[in-house]
């Protein structure tokens, strides 16, 4: 007797009830597999982002929002802060490096940065085409900026004022695409990279005017040269020392705020993991839901296939074989709603990364193994067991002479 065989023809003799027992247990174990492959593909991203990103410093606030804003490009930063502070603090002796970020304007929702070719160059980035900026209203592209516009290089765009799109448009002074980067699976990707003396020539032109002369012109430019700004800076320390004072020092004795992202990212994904608890609990609902429907009609089909073991018996097959009958029927249901839970969990989260990069968030994909999801078939093996253990048990204990009795009754 084909065990495997008999138990799939078994299983699918009872469609409506084997669905059900499928969805339940798809459901629970999609559930589970999605809490940890979005777990793992957010912590990644934000391993990626935060890559040898020691300090970011800028106007008071709060911390979250300097490291949002600095970092992940998240939110609003919380104010400027003076060019020559930023020029003091690469000065400082415990910073190694000072990336510059200068922020106001977008390109359809994704930001404008001024910054320096340091700030490519810290994530790794390699160019798909063209080069870098050589000079001001020179832009470089993100991939996913690239494919989202339709740029191409040598083309001229022009910014809008604020962070997100909508914004008033910058039509006097346009940026020539000098290059696109590779994706990178990193922040940069959904940033247009320019040089910093481009914001500000952008909002020089904006405060200028149309009625202005060439005199009055460069009285005003040598004005606000004289106040330069930027937005945020990003710190690499020369020690792992300077963790401990660096921070304190620059909150203490500067008009500037110092907010250390990795003890400000473990904040924040302690909030979100109260979200992730409630969705395992949901998951672990499911599965006892599922184990108890998976239970209830294996025993069920214990009392109803009396003839069908009758006949099994008479024809030779041991206990043992009609145990392994139930047992294969549960094992048969563990491994199909294992295939569908991960597939959907895994389509889950890409439709996830989707709607996130839609809104230039962060870089998230459905279509990769998490090695937490080793565990998930191994889950739908033990409910599967646990829940055919007792009609398995049943059925290699039952008496074939009552059985065959049982057949012989009217």
């Amino acid at each position: 007797m084909n065990v495997l065989g008999l138990s799939w023809r078994y299983l699918w003799s009872r469609p409506l009830a084997t669905v059900l027992n499928l969805v339940l247990l798809a459901l629970g174990l999609a559930s589970l597999a999605f809490v940890l492959i979005a777990r793992d593909q957010v912590d990644r991203a934000f391993e990626r982002d935060l890559a040898g990103i020691d300090a970011v410093v800028g106007a008071k606030g709060s911390p979250m929002q300097l490291i949002l804003a600095g970092v992940f490009h998240l939110d609003v930063p919380p104010g400027n802060m003076p060019l020559s502070e930023a020029n003091a603090l690469a000065r400082h002796p415990q910073v190694a490096q000072l990336i510059p970020l200068s922020l106001g304007d977008n390109l359809d929702g994704f930001r404008i940065v001024g910054t320096t070719h340091d700030y490519p160059a810290h994530y790794g980035a390699q160019l798909a085409g063209g080069q870098l900026w050589s000079g001001p209203m020179q832009a470089v592209l993100g991939a996913q900026v690239a494919e989202r516009t339709g740029l191409r290089i040598g083309q001229a765009f022009e910014g809008a004022h604020g962070l997100g799109a909508g914004g008033a448009s910058h039509g006097e002074t346009p940026y020539a695409v000098s290059g696109v980067l590779k994706p990178c699976a990193c922040v940069l990707d959904r940033l247009v990279l320019t040089a910093t003396e481009s914001v500000w020539q952008v909002h020089d032109d904006m405060h200028a005017g149309d009625g202005m002369d060439a005199a009055e012109r460069a009285e005003l430019n040598e004005a606000l040269a004289a106040e330069r700004e930027i937005t945020l800076a990003l710190i690499r320390y020369r020690t792992p020392l300077a963790a401990v004072s660096f921070p304190r020092s620059i909150n203490e004795t500067t008009p500037l705020q110092a907010a250390a992202p990795a003890l400000e990212i473990t904040r924040l994904l302690s909030m979100v993991g109260v979200g992730t608890q409630v969705l395992r609990a949901l998951a672990a609902v499911l599965l006892v839901v599922a184990g108890l429907s998976v239970f209830i009609a294996l025993w069920s089909a214990v009392r109803e296939r009396r003839a069908d073991l009758a006949m099994l018996r008479m024809l030779g097959a041991p206990p043992s074989r009609i145990a392994a009958v139930l047992l294969c029927e549960a094992l048969w249901l563990a491994v199909l709603a294992c295939a569908i839970g991960l597939l959907a969990a895994h389509a889950l989260t890409a439709v996830a990364g989707d709607m996130l990069m839609a809104r230039q968030s962060l870089a998230i994909t459905g279509w990769q193994w998490v090695p937490g999801e080793a565990w998930v078939p191994v889950l739908a093996l033990g409910v599967a067991v646990v829940a055919a253990l007792l009609p398995a048990l049943h059925a290699y204990r039952v008496d074939v002479s009552q059985l065959l009795n049982s057949r012989a009754l009217p």
